[in-house]
């Protein structure tokens, strides 16, 4: 019943790109996060000590079970603000439905998403639902946040490690699924990963960050959605020159990363998404493959993640011991990569 599936149906990049640059910037000081760095949420400050963290996100069905779609979407909505560093605390829901659907369908999705911010300990408080033929669910999240304490998407300087924590692959799986292609196995390591939140991992990187001195050791984090892993790494190397943030430039290891079982053999069949194709033509001018890279890695890539991984940034002395402590909370992190000064390519994949 989707055209497009869960975060492979957001607009084309280069679309929403050529929109959000001809904005003005805001002038209100308390703006500590707005849209001009496409950041995973944003950041209003209410006093020295607290500020909100405030995201929306909803998209169509990932997966046939209604029940599993709405935790899908809660927990994709809750990692914006994990992203952030802050902690989420209330929610709206945001539904859109056929007026002739069956109301048992739209009960599961909504049960699911409510169990999953039960979950996180996020309340659910109200919502807003309009009568559309595509069905539409996510959230707007609200959460607070230490504002000397933020995690932003760009800030990663020439030196750090990058690490990930979750596998890839859930556009092509999903893909297939649509074409009744998909493994169960397949699928059910996808479903596993996508209703998993981004609370542990969060939660490691932040302990292990407070336990530095006064200067912090991650310098920048992001979580994978459907701009892919390289259109988000894309935004955390261009940096914010605006304000002093340098851009740099990522060399990618694409061995590194664990990927979900048979999502290399969906690409390699062509289980690709429009989303995948619109990544791919906005990211690729300022993205390089070396020889090696076979064709079904670059398209992984590429491939948008629904509820995906923390990409993060971090001093390259504490690396090895940052994926030690994720790996002590059950979050499966890999070194993927280096930050090196800016050269062209932004994107170096091996």
């Amino acid at each position: 019943m989707a055209k497009a599936a869960g975060c492979a149906a957001k607009l084309n990049p280069a679309t929403l790109d050529r929109v959000l640059r001809k904005l003005p910037r805001q002038i209100d000081p308390n703006v500590l996060v707005g849209f001009d760095t496409n950041d995973d949420a944003g950041i209003y400050r209410l006093g020295e000590d607290l500020a909100l963290v405030q995201t929306v996100d909803f998209f169509t069905p990932i997966v046939d079970d209604p029940y599993l779609f709405g935790q899908i979407a809660a927990a994709n909505a809750l990692s914006d603000v994990y992203a952030m560093g802050g902690r989420p605390i209330c929610s709206l829901s945001i539904v859109g439905f056929p007026e002739k659907g069956d109301p048992a369908i739209l009960e599961q999705i909504i049960g699911g998403g409510l169990a999953k911010m039960q979950e996180a300990q996020c309340s659910v408080i109200g919502g807003h639902s309009i009568r559309n033929e595509d069905m539409l669910f996510g959230y707007a999240v609200t959460g607070t946040i230490d504002p000397r304490r933020v995690w932003r998407n760009v800030g990663a300087r020439d030196g750090d490690v990058l690490l990930f924590t979750k596998p890839l692959g859930t556009g092509v799986i999903t893909t297939a699924l649509k074409k009744d292609r998909a493994q169960p196995e397949s699928l059910a390591a996808a479903i596993a990963a996508m209703t998993t939140l981004n609370r542990d991992a969060a939660a490691a990187l932040q302990e292990f960050d407070r336990k530095a001195d006064e200067t912090p050791r991650i310098h920048a984090v992001t979580d994978v959605t459907g701009f892919s892993l390289l259109g988000h790494a894309r935004e955390m190397a261009l940096g914010d020159p605006e304000r002093g943030i340098a851009p740099v430039s990522f060399e990618i290891d694409h061995a590194a990363f664990e990927y979900f079982p048979g999502a290399v053999e969906a690409a390699r069949e062509g289980h690709l998404s429009g989303g995948l194709k619109n990544n791919r033509a906005f990211v690729s001018d300022c993205a390089s493959f070396a020889g090696p890279v076979a064709p079904e890695y670059q398209d992984l890539l590429f491939d948008p993640q629904t509820s995906g991984g923390l990409l993060v940034a971090i001093d390259a002395q504490s690396g090895e011991a940052a994926v030690e402590a994720l790996r002590k909370r059950g979050v499966s992190a890999r070194r993927v990569g280096r930050v090196v000064a800016k050269r062209w390519p932004l994107l170096s994949v091996r």
